[in-house]
């Protein structure tokens, strides 16, 4: 059975995770990837628009469903963060774009999402809803 997956970046974060088709882990510790396996199902909840930005963004900027394969580092700036490809999803409306982003604020009275934001496994119908608000069909792998 999957499961659903939030994890939390900024949008600038976010966007270059999806142009390398992955999501990464924040450090160098795995734990957190070892957790999502191939199907399940993942997105990004980006506080604010860059790393340590004062913006308030507070939306979910990225959502897909994690592939098959090994997790791997990668080089980045300096750091080798840990990795996970996903298949990113783009907008039902618009297929070659990216979905939508979608505020927390929009759908916050139908999430049972804990107060505080943090990587958690998440519901299937909070998926589905947070799926829904991006503009997005999320199938299994």
């Amino acid at each position: 059975m999957s499961r659903n997956w939030v994890a939390v970046a900024s949008a600038e974060h976010v966007r270059l995770a999806r142009s390398k088709g992955s999501c990464r882990s924040v450090t160098a510790r795995t734990a957190p990837l070892r957790r999502v396996q191939p199907g399940d199902g993942v997105v990004y909840y980006s506080p604010t628009s860059v790393f340590r930005g004062s913006d308030r963004l507070q939306s979910f900027t990225a959502i897909g469903v994690a592939r098959d394969g090994a997790l791997y580092q990668a080089e980045m700036e300096g750091f080798a963060p840990f990795r996970r490809d996903v298949d990113w999803q783009a907008a039902r409306k618009c297929p070659s774009s990216r979905c939508r982003p979608a505020a927390i604020h929009d759908g916050e009275t139908e999430l049972g999402l804990s107060v505080a934001l943090r990587p958690v496994e998440i519901s299937a119908p909070d998926m589905a809803v947070i799926a829904e608000a991006m503009g997005v069909a999320l199938s299994p792998a």
